[in-house]
Protein backbone atom coordinates (compact mmCIF):
# COMPACT_ATOMS: atom_id res chain seq x y z
CA UNK A 1 0.00 0.00 0.00
CA UNK A 2 1.45 3.35 -1.17
CA UNK A 3 4.77 1.57 -1.57
CA UNK A 4 5.06 1.14 2.19
CA UNK A 5 5.97 -1.99 4.12
CA UNK A 6 4.03 -3.06 7.19
CA UNK A 7 4.63 -5.82 9.68
CA UNK A 8 1.90 -8.25 10.59
CA UNK A 9 1.60 -7.03 14.23
CA UNK A 10 1.29 -3.46 12.95
CA UNK A 11 -1.34 -4.54 10.45
CA UNK A 12 -3.36 -6.32 13.14
CA UNK A 13 -3.19 -3.27 15.42
CA UNK A 14 -4.68 -1.15 12.60
CA UNK A 15 -7.37 -3.77 12.02
CA UNK A 16 -8.17 -3.59 15.74
CA UNK A 17 -8.46 0.22 15.58
CA UNK A 18 -10.75 0.06 12.53
CA UNK A 19 -12.89 -2.50 14.33
CA UNK A 20 -13.09 -0.29 17.41
CA UNK A 21 -14.11 2.75 15.35
CA UNK A 22 -16.71 0.70 13.47
CA UNK A 23 -18.21 -0.63 16.70
CA UNK A 24 -18.31 2.86 18.23
CA UNK A 25 -20.18 4.12 15.15
CA UNK A 26 -22.90 1.46 15.09
CA UNK A 27 -23.39 0.59 18.77
CA UNK A 28 -23.15 3.42 21.28
CA UNK A 29 -24.10 1.08 24.13
CA UNK A 30 -20.66 -0.55 24.01
CA UNK A 31 -18.02 1.31 25.99
CA UNK A 32 -15.12 1.54 23.55
CA UNK A 33 -12.70 2.08 26.44
CA UNK A 34 -13.16 -1.45 27.69
CA UNK A 35 -13.23 -2.64 24.07
CA UNK A 36 -9.93 -0.83 23.48
CA UNK A 37 -8.38 -2.53 26.52
CA UNK A 38 -9.50 -5.94 25.29
CA UNK A 39 -8.28 -5.37 21.74
CA UNK A 40 -4.97 -4.01 23.00
CA UNK A 41 -4.46 -7.10 25.15
CA UNK A 42 -5.35 -9.43 22.27
CA UNK A 43 -3.15 -7.75 19.66
CA UNK A 44 -0.29 -7.28 22.10
CA UNK A 45 -0.42 -10.80 23.47
CA UNK A 46 -1.07 -12.71 20.23
CA UNK A 47 1.03 -10.79 17.72
CA UNK A 48 3.47 -8.43 19.47
CA UNK A 49 4.82 -10.39 22.44
CA UNK A 50 3.41 -7.83 24.90
CA UNK A 51 2.33 -9.59 28.11
CA UNK A 52 -0.87 -8.51 29.83
CA UNK A 53 0.84 -6.85 32.81
CA UNK A 54 2.90 -4.67 30.45
CA UNK A 55 -0.20 -3.76 28.44
CA UNK A 56 -2.06 -2.81 31.62
CA UNK A 57 0.87 -0.53 32.43
CA UNK A 58 -0.07 1.47 29.32
CA UNK A 59 -3.32 2.55 30.98
CA UNK A 60 -3.52 6.37 31.06
CA UNK A 61 -3.38 6.67 34.85
CA UNK A 62 -2.55 10.40 34.96
CA UNK A 63 -5.39 11.21 32.57
CA UNK A 64 -7.75 9.10 34.68
CA UNK A 65 -6.85 11.01 37.84
CA UNK A 66 -7.15 14.40 36.15
CA UNK A 67 -10.61 13.62 34.77
CA UNK A 68 -11.77 12.04 38.03
CA UNK A 69 -10.68 15.01 40.13
CA UNK A 70 -12.38 17.70 38.04
CA UNK A 71 -15.60 15.76 37.46
CA UNK A 72 -15.77 14.82 41.15
CA UNK A 73 -15.58 18.45 42.25
CA UNK A 74 -18.24 19.59 39.80
CA UNK A 75 -20.33 16.54 40.64
CA UNK A 76 -20.67 18.04 44.11
CA UNK A 77 -21.50 21.46 42.63
CA UNK A 78 -24.20 19.83 40.56
CA UNK A 79 -25.76 17.68 43.27
CA UNK A 80 -25.92 20.45 45.87
CA UNK A 81 -27.90 22.65 43.48
CA UNK A 82 -25.25 25.33 42.93
CA UNK A 83 -25.04 24.99 39.16
CA UNK A 84 -28.83 24.94 38.69
CA UNK A 85 -29.35 28.00 40.88
CA UNK A 86 -26.52 29.83 39.11
CA UNK A 87 -28.19 29.07 35.78
CA UNK A 88 -31.60 30.34 36.91
CA UNK A 89 -30.19 33.56 38.35
CA UNK A 90 -28.18 34.23 35.17
CA UNK A 91 -31.17 33.75 32.87
CA UNK A 92 -33.16 36.28 34.87
CA UNK A 93 -30.70 38.94 33.71
CA UNK A 94 -32.50 38.90 30.34
CA UNK A 95 -35.48 40.67 31.90
CA UNK A 96 -38.26 41.03 29.33
CA UNK A 97 -36.04 41.08 26.20
CA UNK A 98 -36.71 37.92 24.17
CA UNK A 99 -33.75 38.48 21.83
CA UNK A 100 -31.34 38.39 24.78
CA UNK A 101 -32.40 34.88 25.79
CA UNK A 102 -30.37 32.92 23.16
CA UNK A 103 -27.37 35.20 23.79
CA UNK A 104 -27.55 34.61 27.53
CA UNK A 105 -27.93 30.85 27.02
CA UNK A 106 -24.88 30.83 24.75
CA UNK A 107 -22.76 32.81 27.22
CA UNK A 108 -23.96 30.92 30.29
CA UNK A 109 -23.49 27.47 28.73
CA UNK A 110 -20.05 28.47 27.54
CA UNK A 111 -18.98 29.68 30.97
CA UNK A 112 -20.31 26.56 32.70
CA UNK A 113 -18.45 24.28 30.29
CA UNK A 114 -15.26 26.35 30.52
CA UNK A 115 -14.81 26.42 34.28
CA UNK A 116 -14.80 22.67 34.79
CA UNK A 117 -17.85 20.48 34.08
CA UNK A 118 -17.02 20.33 30.37
CA UNK A 119 -19.18 20.26 27.26
CA UNK A 120 -21.05 17.00 27.91
CA UNK A 121 -21.95 17.80 31.54
CA UNK A 122 -22.91 21.40 30.72
CA UNK A 123 -25.07 20.26 27.81
CA UNK A 124 -26.77 17.61 29.96
CA UNK A 125 -27.48 20.24 32.63
CA UNK A 126 -28.79 22.85 30.20
CA UNK A 127 -30.62 20.76 27.57
CA UNK A 128 -33.93 20.21 29.44
CA UNK A 129 -34.03 23.85 30.53
CA UNK A 130 -33.14 25.34 27.14
CA UNK A 131 -35.61 23.19 25.20
CA UNK A 132 -38.38 24.23 27.59
CA UNK A 133 -37.36 27.86 27.09
CA UNK A 134 -37.31 27.43 23.30
CA UNK A 135 -40.89 26.20 23.46
CA UNK A 136 -41.97 29.20 25.56
CA UNK A 137 -40.33 31.83 23.34
CA UNK A 138 -41.44 30.04 20.15
CA UNK A 139 -37.90 29.43 18.89
CA UNK A 140 -37.36 26.39 16.60
CA UNK A 141 -35.67 23.81 18.76
CA UNK A 142 -33.01 22.92 16.26
CA UNK A 143 -31.86 26.56 16.51
CA UNK A 144 -31.63 26.24 20.28
CA UNK A 145 -29.66 23.04 19.72
CA UNK A 146 -27.20 24.91 17.52
CA UNK A 147 -26.74 27.51 20.25
CA UNK A 148 -26.37 25.06 23.13
CA UNK A 149 -24.08 22.54 21.45
CA UNK A 150 -22.01 25.21 19.70
CA UNK A 151 -21.57 27.08 22.96
CA UNK A 152 -20.58 24.08 25.08
CA UNK A 153 -18.34 22.64 22.36
CA UNK A 154 -16.58 25.98 22.03
CA UNK A 155 -15.57 25.63 25.66
CA UNK A 156 -14.85 21.89 25.43
CA UNK A 157 -11.13 22.42 24.99
CA UNK A 158 -10.71 24.64 28.05
CA UNK A 159 -7.70 23.43 30.08
CA UNK A 160 -10.07 23.22 33.05
CA UNK A 161 -12.60 20.97 31.29
CA UNK A 162 -12.36 17.17 30.85
CA UNK A 163 -12.02 17.23 27.04
CA UNK A 164 -9.37 19.95 27.22
CA UNK A 165 -7.54 17.93 29.87
CA UNK A 166 -7.57 14.91 27.54
CA UNK A 167 -6.15 16.85 24.61
CA UNK A 168 -3.56 18.75 26.63
CA UNK A 169 -2.40 15.60 28.42
CA UNK A 170 -1.81 13.75 25.15
CA UNK A 171 -0.02 16.78 23.67
CA UNK A 172 2.13 17.08 26.80
CA UNK A 173 3.11 13.41 26.51
CA UNK A 174 4.28 14.06 22.95
CA UNK A 175 5.65 17.57 23.51
CA UNK A 176 9.30 16.64 22.99
CA UNK A 177 8.56 14.83 19.72
CA UNK A 178 6.42 17.77 18.59
CA UNK A 179 9.18 20.24 19.40
CA UNK A 180 7.04 22.14 21.89
CA UNK A 181 8.88 23.46 24.97
CA UNK A 182 7.51 22.14 28.27
CA UNK A 183 7.09 25.65 29.66
CA UNK A 184 4.88 26.53 26.68
CA UNK A 185 2.30 23.80 27.24
CA UNK A 186 0.08 25.83 29.56
CA UNK A 187 -0.04 28.70 27.06
CA UNK A 188 -0.70 26.23 24.26
CA UNK A 189 -3.70 24.79 26.09
CA UNK A 190 -5.33 28.20 26.30
CA UNK A 191 -4.48 28.97 22.65
CA UNK A 192 -6.26 25.81 21.53
CA UNK A 193 -9.21 26.81 23.70
CA UNK A 194 -9.35 30.24 22.02
CA UNK A 195 -9.16 28.60 18.58
CA UNK A 196 -12.07 26.39 19.55
CA UNK A 197 -14.16 29.33 20.80
CA UNK A 198 -13.59 31.29 17.57
CA UNK A 199 -14.31 28.37 15.24
CA UNK A 200 -17.37 27.15 17.12
CA UNK A 201 -18.67 30.70 17.61
CA UNK A 202 -18.42 31.45 13.89
CA UNK A 203 -20.06 28.19 12.82
CA UNK A 204 -22.83 28.60 15.41
CA UNK A 205 -23.55 32.20 14.42
CA UNK A 206 -23.64 31.38 10.70
CA UNK A 207 -25.80 28.32 11.31
CA UNK A 208 -28.23 30.30 13.46
CA UNK A 209 -28.59 33.16 10.97
CA UNK A 210 -28.82 31.00 7.84
CA UNK A 211 -31.19 28.38 9.24
CA UNK A 212 -34.02 30.58 10.47
CA UNK A 213 -32.53 32.72 13.22
CA UNK A 214 -33.04 35.99 11.34
CA UNK A 215 -36.69 35.14 10.70
CA UNK A 216 -37.22 34.32 14.38
CA UNK A 217 -35.57 37.59 15.46
CA UNK A 218 -37.84 39.58 13.12
CA UNK A 219 -40.93 37.80 14.40
CA UNK A 220 -40.04 38.39 18.06
CA UNK A 221 -38.88 42.01 17.64
CA UNK A 222 -40.50 44.15 20.33
CA UNK A 223 -42.02 41.14 22.08
CA UNK A 224 -42.11 41.25 25.86
CA UNK A 225 -41.27 38.26 28.01
CA UNK A 226 -42.36 37.41 31.50
CA UNK A 227 -39.03 36.19 32.80
CA UNK A 228 -40.76 34.26 35.58
CA UNK A 229 -42.20 31.92 32.96
CA UNK A 230 -38.78 30.62 31.90
CA UNK A 231 -36.70 31.21 35.02
CA UNK A 232 -38.71 31.46 38.25
CA UNK A 233 -36.96 33.46 40.93
CA UNK A 234 -34.76 30.99 42.81
CA UNK A 235 -34.08 30.97 46.51
CA UNK A 236 -30.91 32.76 47.67
CA UNK A 237 -27.70 30.76 47.67
CA UNK A 238 -27.23 28.78 50.85
CA UNK A 239 -24.02 28.90 52.89
CA UNK A 240 -22.82 25.66 51.35
CA UNK A 241 -23.63 26.86 47.85
CA UNK A 242 -21.65 30.05 48.46
CA UNK A 243 -18.70 27.91 49.55
CA UNK A 244 -19.09 25.91 46.33
CA UNK A 245 -19.16 29.08 44.22
CA UNK A 246 -15.99 30.30 45.94
CA UNK A 247 -14.36 26.94 45.23
CA UNK A 248 -15.30 27.18 41.53
CA UNK A 249 -13.77 30.67 41.30
CA UNK A 250 -10.71 29.49 43.23
CA UNK A 251 -10.19 26.64 40.75
CA UNK A 252 -9.97 29.06 37.86
CA UNK A 253 -7.77 31.54 39.73
CA UNK A 254 -5.35 28.96 41.13
CA UNK A 255 -4.86 27.33 37.73
CA UNK A 256 -4.69 30.44 35.55
CA UNK A 257 -2.85 33.02 37.69
CA UNK A 258 0.36 31.00 38.38
CA UNK A 259 0.90 30.70 34.63
CA UNK A 260 0.55 34.42 33.86
CA UNK A 261 3.59 36.40 32.63
CA UNK A 262 5.45 37.96 35.52
CA UNK A 263 4.10 35.40 37.99
CA UNK A 264 5.16 32.18 36.32
CA UNK A 265 8.36 30.87 37.89
CA UNK A 266 8.28 33.32 40.80
CA UNK A 267 6.04 31.37 43.18
CA UNK A 268 7.47 29.26 46.01
CA UNK A 269 7.94 25.64 45.04
CA UNK A 270 5.29 24.36 47.45
CA UNK A 271 2.69 26.66 45.91
CA UNK A 272 3.73 25.72 42.38
CA UNK A 273 3.44 22.03 43.27
CA UNK A 274 -0.26 22.31 44.04
CA UNK A 275 -1.32 24.94 41.50
CA UNK A 276 0.30 23.94 38.23
CA UNK A 277 -1.99 20.96 37.78
CA UNK A 278 -5.78 21.38 37.52
CA UNK A 279 -6.34 17.91 38.95
CA UNK A 280 -4.36 18.67 42.10
CA UNK A 281 -6.25 21.93 42.67
CA UNK A 282 -9.61 20.23 42.06
CA UNK A 283 -8.86 17.46 44.58
CA UNK A 284 -7.79 19.94 47.26
CA UNK A 285 -10.93 22.03 46.74
CA UNK A 286 -13.02 18.85 46.80
CA UNK A 287 -11.60 18.06 50.25
CA UNK A 288 -12.69 21.49 51.45
CA UNK A 289 -16.20 20.98 50.08
CA UNK A 290 -16.50 17.60 51.76
CA UNK A 291 -15.10 18.71 55.11
CA UNK A 292 -17.38 21.77 55.27
CA UNK A 293 -20.44 19.69 54.43
CA UNK A 294 -20.87 21.61 51.17
CA UNK A 295 -20.58 18.57 48.95
CA UNK A 296 -21.93 15.04 49.14
CA UNK A 297 -19.17 12.75 47.90
CA UNK A 298 -21.51 9.78 47.47
CA UNK A 299 -23.91 11.72 45.26
CA UNK A 300 -21.01 13.28 43.33
CA UNK A 301 -19.51 9.87 42.58
CA UNK A 302 -22.84 8.69 41.17
CA UNK A 303 -23.08 11.55 38.64
CA UNK A 304 -19.45 11.39 37.51
CA UNK A 305 -19.09 10.35 33.82
CA UNK A 306 -17.32 7.08 34.51
CA UNK A 307 -18.13 5.79 31.04
CA UNK A 308 -16.37 8.70 29.38
CA UNK A 309 -13.38 8.49 31.72
CA UNK A 310 -12.88 4.78 31.05
CA UNK A 311 -13.50 5.30 27.34
CA UNK A 312 -10.62 7.74 27.01
CA UNK A 313 -8.17 5.92 29.28
CA UNK A 314 -8.98 2.47 27.90
CA UNK A 315 -8.55 3.42 24.25
CA UNK A 316 -5.06 4.68 25.08
CA UNK A 317 -3.95 1.07 25.73
CA UNK A 318 -4.78 0.15 22.14
CA UNK A 319 -3.08 3.34 20.88
CA UNK A 320 0.07 2.48 22.86
CA UNK A 321 0.05 -1.05 21.43
CA UNK A 322 -0.28 0.44 17.94
CA UNK A 323 2.69 2.67 18.66
CA UNK A 324 4.77 -0.25 19.92
CA UNK A 325 3.97 -2.46 16.91
CA UNK A 326 4.53 0.29 14.34
CA UNK A 327 0.89 0.58 13.31
CA UNK A 328 0.77 4.25 14.25
CA UNK A 329 3.86 5.03 12.18
CA UNK A 330 2.33 3.26 9.19
CA UNK A 331 -0.82 5.43 9.39
CA UNK A 332 1.40 8.49 9.62
CA UNK A 333 3.34 7.42 6.54
CA UNK A 334 0.11 6.88 4.59
CA UNK A 335 -1.13 10.34 5.55
CA UNK A 336 2.09 12.00 4.45
CA UNK A 337 1.97 10.24 1.08
CA UNK A 338 -1.27 11.99 0.14
CA UNK A 339 -0.61 15.43 1.59
CA UNK A 340 1.97 18.15 2.17
CA UNK A 341 2.97 20.58 4.96
CA UNK A 342 -0.11 22.74 4.37
CA UNK A 343 -2.73 20.25 3.22
CA UNK A 344 -1.94 17.71 5.96
CA UNK A 345 -3.73 19.89 8.50
CA UNK A 346 -6.88 19.91 6.40
CA UNK A 347 -6.91 16.22 5.44
CA UNK A 348 -6.13 14.85 8.88
CA UNK A 349 -8.78 16.95 10.58
CA UNK A 350 -11.33 16.28 7.84
CA UNK A 351 -10.93 12.55 8.41
CA UNK A 352 -11.07 13.14 12.16
CA UNK A 353 -14.29 15.12 11.77
CA UNK A 354 -15.93 12.45 9.61
CA UNK A 355 -15.10 9.75 12.16
CA UNK A 356 -16.19 12.02 15.02
CA UNK A 357 -19.65 12.48 13.47
CA UNK A 358 -20.32 8.83 14.27
CA UNK A 359 -17.83 8.11 17.04
CA UNK A 360 -16.54 9.68 20.24
CA UNK A 361 -14.56 12.90 19.76
CA UNK A 362 -12.69 12.72 23.06
CA UNK A 363 -12.62 8.94 23.51
CA UNK A 364 -11.59 7.77 20.04
CA UNK A 365 -10.72 10.58 17.65
CA UNK A 366 -8.49 12.82 19.77
CA UNK A 367 -6.37 10.02 21.31
CA UNK A 368 -5.81 8.47 17.87
CA UNK A 369 -5.00 11.54 15.83
CA UNK A 370 -3.08 13.47 18.49
CA UNK A 371 -0.89 10.40 18.94
CA UNK A 372 -0.14 10.57 15.20
CA UNK A 373 0.76 14.27 15.37
CA UNK A 374 4.51 13.90 16.19
CA UNK A 375 5.11 11.67 13.18
CA UNK A 376 3.11 13.96 10.89
CA UNK A 377 5.08 17.00 12.07
CA UNK A 378 8.44 15.27 11.62
CA UNK A 379 7.65 13.98 8.11
CA UNK A 380 5.86 17.02 6.69
CA UNK A 381 7.31 19.91 8.67
CA UNK A 382 3.83 21.28 9.35
CA UNK A 383 3.10 23.62 12.22
CA UNK A 384 2.54 21.40 15.29
CA UNK A 385 0.25 23.88 17.02
CA UNK A 386 -1.89 24.31 13.91
CA UNK A 387 -2.13 20.54 13.54
CA UNK A 388 -3.00 19.82 17.19
CA UNK A 389 -5.46 22.69 17.32
CA UNK A 390 -7.19 21.66 14.11
CA UNK A 391 -7.54 18.05 15.26
CA UNK A 392 -9.12 19.09 18.56
CA UNK A 393 -11.39 21.75 17.06
CA UNK A 394 -12.33 19.74 13.99
CA UNK A 395 -13.32 16.71 16.03
CA UNK A 396 -15.94 18.82 17.82
CA UNK A 397 -17.37 20.87 14.94
CA UNK A 398 -19.65 18.01 13.94
CA UNK A 399 -21.07 17.23 17.37
CA UNK A 400 -24.43 18.87 16.65
CA UNK A 401 -25.29 15.72 14.77
CA UNK A 402 -28.26 13.85 16.31
CA UNK A 403 -26.01 10.81 16.11
CA UNK A 404 -23.58 12.40 18.56
CA UNK A 405 -24.04 12.35 22.32
CA UNK A 406 -24.88 16.02 22.74
CA UNK A 407 -27.13 16.19 19.69
CA UNK A 408 -28.98 13.18 21.06
CA UNK A 409 -29.35 14.87 24.48
CA UNK A 410 -31.03 17.88 22.89
CA UNK A 411 -33.23 15.64 20.78
CA UNK A 412 -34.36 13.73 23.86
CA UNK A 413 -35.02 16.94 25.82
CA UNK A 414 -37.08 18.36 22.95
CA UNK A 415 -39.21 15.27 22.50
CA UNK A 416 -41.77 16.49 25.03
CA UNK A 417 -42.53 19.51 22.88
CA UNK A 418 -42.09 18.64 19.21
CA UNK A 419 -41.00 15.04 18.92
CA UNK A 420 -41.66 14.17 15.31
CA UNK A 421 -40.90 17.59 13.89
CA UNK A 422 -37.68 17.98 15.80
CA UNK A 423 -36.48 14.56 14.69
CA UNK A 424 -36.57 15.76 11.09
CA UNK A 425 -34.99 19.10 12.00
CA UNK A 426 -32.24 17.29 13.86
CA UNK A 427 -31.49 15.19 10.78
CA UNK A 428 -31.55 18.30 8.60
CA UNK A 429 -29.06 20.16 10.75
CA UNK A 430 -26.56 17.34 10.31
CA UNK A 431 -25.54 18.53 6.85
CA UNK A 432 -24.54 22.14 7.56
CA UNK A 433 -22.46 21.17 10.56
CA UNK A 434 -20.65 18.50 8.63
CA UNK A 435 -20.18 21.01 5.88
CA UNK A 436 -18.55 23.19 8.53
CA UNK A 437 -15.68 20.73 8.36
CA UNK A 438 -14.52 23.00 5.56
CA UNK A 439 -13.50 25.40 8.31
CA UNK A 440 -11.15 22.91 9.90
CA UNK A 441 -7.98 24.64 8.64
CA UNK A 442 -8.94 27.58 10.89
CA UNK A 443 -6.40 26.19 13.35
CA UNK A 444 -3.68 27.16 10.89
CA UNK A 445 -4.88 30.74 10.75
CA UNK A 446 -5.06 31.05 14.50
CA UNK A 447 -1.74 29.41 15.22
CA UNK A 448 0.91 31.46 16.97
CA UNK A 449 3.84 32.22 14.67
CA UNK A 450 6.18 34.63 16.47
CA UNK A 451 9.02 36.11 14.53
CA UNK A 452 12.35 34.51 15.09
CA UNK A 453 11.06 31.19 16.36
CA UNK A 454 9.89 27.95 14.87
CA UNK A 455 6.30 27.99 13.69
CA UNK A 456 4.00 27.83 16.64
CA UNK A 457 6.78 28.18 19.18
CA UNK A 458 8.15 31.05 21.19
CA UNK A 459 11.14 32.75 19.65
CA UNK A 460 14.33 31.37 21.07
Amino acid sequence: MFGLDITFPAFMSIVALIFLIAISCVNEKINVGFLGIGLGLLVGGLFADIPGNKAFGMFATSTFMLLASVTFMFGMAQTNGTLQKLTDKSLRLCGGNVALVPIMIFVLSNILATIGPGNIAACALMAPLTMAIANKIKMPMFLMTLILVGSTNGAALSPLAPTGIIGNTIIAQNAEALGIPADYLSTLGWKIHVNSEIAQGFVTLMGFLLMGGLKWLRETRGADLDIDTIAPKPEPFTKHQWITLIAMVALVVLVVVPGLPGIKGTLPKWIANITTDVGTVAFILSIILMCTGSGDSQKAIKVMPWGVIMMVCGVMILIEVMDTTGGLNFLVDVMTKVSGPVSITFWVTLVAAIISAYSSSSGVVMPTFLSMAPGLVQLTGCDPIALCSSICVGAHLVDTSPLSGMGAMCLAAAAEYEDAIFAHCGAAQLFPHRAAAGLLPVGCLLSDRPAGGRAGHPAV
